[in-house]
């Protein structure tokens, strides 16, 4: 019986960690590049061109929000719009991916 109700548990609370997981959500951050994230080296070079030669390199872009950095999945063209700058952004997380349904200049 108590194996029955542990399993329940475990069940359900896996269940809610998905749901909460797939949700839409929103962030602040800054738009930067996988390489540098946050920390550019590139000297002579404007922060929104060092992340758009990281990206020309193979680097992706991201999302910087306090201590946590997000991979930008969607349309590049808005997340080189944005180099550099911040941002609020809405879409779903899954693990350290954000699938992105809209970037928008952040409010100051």
């Amino acid at each position: 019986m108590r194996i029955r109700i542990s399993a329940l548990f475990l069940s359900v609370a896996l269940s809610a960690v998905t749901v909460s997981a797939q949700a839409s959500q929103v962030f602040t951050g800054a738009v930067s590049d996988a390489m540098c994230a946050g920390h550019h080296m590139m000297q002579g070079k404007g922060l929104a061109q060092c992340i758009r030669e990281c990206v020309k390199q193979g680097s992706d872009f991201v999302l910087v929000s306090k201590e946590q950095i997000y991979s930008l999945k969607g349309d590049k063209a808005q997340f080189d719009k944005f180099a550099g700058q911040n941002v609020t952004v809405g879409g779903e997380v899954s693990g350290s991916t954000l699938t992105v349904e809209f970037i928008e200049a952040a409010k100051q």
